[in-house]
């Protein structure tokens, strides 16, 4: 199959004095193969510069995985930290880096960026505005979980047991980390949202 599925959907709600949102990759919380994410987000509200956009480093997705980009936690006062240390591995210095903001996208406004674009936030300095936003990830309609999806929280009940004890208490083979490409993703949860015509293959 060739075209596109939703992998997942999440509001993000920055309340009035949220703090900062570390940078970080999306693609590293997606285990699939092909690994490609590519994601929309709405803003849900006027992007004032105080709410603390989002904000993207231009290149970022060239770079490599000597820093994977994945974070424990999300929300974290020093949230360049991360960034800055993969920046660093790049052969690139901090200061070097090109940050853009979205502040100033209206309400209803709309970014695109590749699952590989380093992003975070700031802190919202307002005292009464909440910064909320609407993130839909997309993948290859293709894809195919890898075995690292055993270990997440959000992918693991997709994946069959690797182990099952029969009924004598021995271990019986259930799905194989060799098998995971033969486990097709649940149209309900994954809908494919677009197919590429037959011609343009």
């Amino acid at each position: 199959e060739h075209g596109a599925r939703l992998a997942q959907d999440q509001v993000w709600a920055k309340p009035p004095g949220a703090p900062p949102l570390v940078f970080h990759r999306d693609s590293p919380y997606f285990m699939f193969d092909p690994p490609d994410v590519l994601t929309v987000w709405f803003a849900l509200d006027d992007m004032h510069p105080t709410l603390g956009p989002l904000e993207y480093v231009r290149g970022s997705h060239h770079w490599g995985d000597g820093r994977v980009g994945s974070s424990s936690s999300f929300f974290q006062s020093e949230n360049k930290k991360l960034l800055y240390s993969a920046a660093k591995l790049e052969g690139i210095d901090e200061k070097e880096l090109e940050i853009v903001s979205l502040g100033g996208l209206k309400a209803g406004g709309v970014s695109v960026h590749h699952g590989r674009t380093w992003h975070g936030s700031g802190k919202n300095k307002s005292k009464d505005l909440p910064r909320r936003g609407l993130g839909l990830h997309f993948v290859p309609a293709e894809v195919r979980f890898t075995k690292d999806a055993r270990k997440s929280k959000l992918w693991r009940s997709y994946v069959p047991d690797k182990k099952k004890e029969d009924n004598g208490g021995d271990d019986v083979a259930i799905c194989d980390d060799e098998d995971l490409m033969n486990v097709v993703l649940p149209e309900e949860d994954f809908p494919l949202v677009w197919k590429r015509p037959p011609e343009s293959r």
